[in-house]
């Protein structure tokens, strides 16, 4: 049975530590999932601003370069020669004057043969090899086209806090075209060659990249506050599961302990039911044949006496058993505790002044509570005597009992102190136990029944040691 109970507790612990992780990680899929579309949906709509930017800025440098700089070179010198340091110059200032605060960081116009025929660079005038696929298809087929490029790369921007100029550019391409066709039917003019300049963006994009970051950040903060949430959840539902599988397995034990109490309480009915009359007739006739041979030889007399005092000592024993197998439902009388305690220890009396034991009533008449007078004697006796018997193993001891009592407006308190050598703390939560003993005779059932009588009538029994030493014994009714 425990380890059933252990193992369902652990299954469906295990059961909620998987939906638990498992809700964890969908939602971290979610926040993942949605930060790179939401970063890449900022990211896209940045960069179509840019292109849309740069392709205004391209057909403005296009209407420039041909108003300010074709037409007056053609008209004034027939045609178009760079390497002429006049159009040249002519040409940079168109160029310089229309991209200036645009943070345009490069020019390029490229000819027929693939040639850079103008650059801000002047280093690369009349170079080849730079032209790529972009530009012959802007030479050939007219197409514009625009290409972004990180220094950093895609996930590199969101560590660089303090990113350089031109981290990002962007890089645009542009047919060079005159504005009027001189041929009909191609409204949109001649080719006149390639232009291509790109633009430092990294201001521009390093926003998106810091919506990156927020997104990120928020992102593992409440994943990070979910984790710790589904953490104590986690720890407090094994706590509380652990605690659970322990009540379950307590009352468990309690539950076979009382099984087993029961079914022992049956058979030991049964049993001292059956000897309990034969018993009585070996008592009896022990007891006459005592009395009978008083003059007789020793020996036989020792014999008798011992046969009678044996044959006591089991009936009551037996009487403890049934006792305690078949309790007895109390009466509600009106009792008078002091008259109790007083007629348990008359009859104590003589015990008392053989073990040479002082005997302190504290206590005063008017004492009530409701009960059975009879089972209420038979607690004062068992706990009085008791103390009487746990003095007698320590005889080098002042022997002293003192029985005590006070009327409260919740409960009528009887206390029952001795000098004797006290509870062991070792056992003393086991002395209740039925069964459990430390006398050599005894049958461990007294302080048993003791504490189901209080129980029966609504009280509890408190064993404790005094701080002067001794044992304390403590019973507390309900008032009448």
């Amino acid at each position: 049975m425990k380890k059933t109970a252990r193992s369902e507790g652990d299954q469906y612990l295990g059961l909620v530590k998987f939906l638990s992780w498992s809700s964890l990680a969908l939602i971290l899929l979610v926040n993942l999932f949605l930060s790179i579309f939401l970063s890449n949906y900022a990211r896209q709509d940045v960069l179509s601003k840019q292109k849309e930017f740069a392709l205004l800025l391209a057909e403005n440098l296009n209407h420039q370069i041909y108003q300010r700089f074709t037409l007056p070179t053609v008209i004034g010198f027939g045609r178009v020669e760079l390497s002429q340091p006049a159009q040249y110059d002519r040409l940079e200032k168109t160029v310089l004057t229309t991209i200036h605060s645009f943070h345009v960081s490069e020019v390029r116009i490229y000819d027929f043969d693939k040639r850079v025929s103008f650059s801000t660079d002047k280093e690369l005038v009349g170079q080849t090899g730079y032209a790529g696929t972009a530009i012959l298809e802007a030479l050939e087929q007219g197409n514009s086209s625009f290409q972004v490029v990180s220094r950093a790369g895609m996930f590199g921007g969101i560590f660089d806090f303090h990113p350089k100029p031109d981290a990002v550019t962007l890089r645009t391409i542009y047919p060079l075209r005159t504005e009027r066709s001189l041929v009909p039917g191609n409204p949109q003019g001649f080719i006149m060659g390639v232009l291509e300049f790109t633009q430092d963006i990294t201001s521009d994009y390093q926003k998106v990249v810091d919506f990156q970051r927020i997104i990120i950040v928020t992102t593992l903060t409440s994943s990070l506050l979910l984790f710790f949430i589904l953490r104590v959840i986690i720890s407090r539902a094994g706590r509380i599961n652990a605690q659970r599988i322990a009540e379950r397995e307590l009352l468990e034990r309690e539950l076979q302990q009382q099984e087993k109490l029961a079914g022992m309480g049956r058979m030991v009915a049964g049993i001292a039911h059956e000897i309990r009359n034969p018993l009585g007739i070996i008592r009896s006739t022990a007891e006459l044949l005592l009395k009978r041979n008083k003059d007789a030889d020793g020996v036989n007399a020792k014999l008798l006496g011992a046969i009678f005092d044996e044959s006591k000592r089991l009936s009551k024993t037996v009487g403890d058993f049934l006792d305690y197998a078949r309790p007895k439902t109390p009466r509600q009388d009106e009792v008078d505790l002091a008259v109790t305690c007083d007629q348990a220890l008359t009859f104590l009396e003589q015990k008392c002044e053989d073990q040479g034991v002082a005997v302190t009533r504290a206590y005063a008449p008017g004492l009530f509570v409701r009960g059975d007078k009879d089972l209420l004697y038979r607690a004062v006796y068992n706990i009085v005597s008791n103390a009487l018997d746990a003095m007698a193993e320590e005889p080098s001891r002042p022997a002293a009992i003192t029985v005590a009592a006070e009327s409260g407006p919740d409960a009528v308190t009887l206390t029952v102190t001795d000098t004797g050598p006290g509870f062991c703390p070792e056992n003393k939560d086991r002395l209740l136990d039925p069964f459990f003993t430390t006398k050599d005779a005894g049958t461990g059932l007294g302080l048993a029944i003791v504490r189901n009588i209080l129980e029966s009538h609504g009280g509890s029994l408190t064993l404790a040691n005094a701080p002067e030493g001794g044992a304390r014994v403590a019973m507390r009714f309900p008032p009448a």
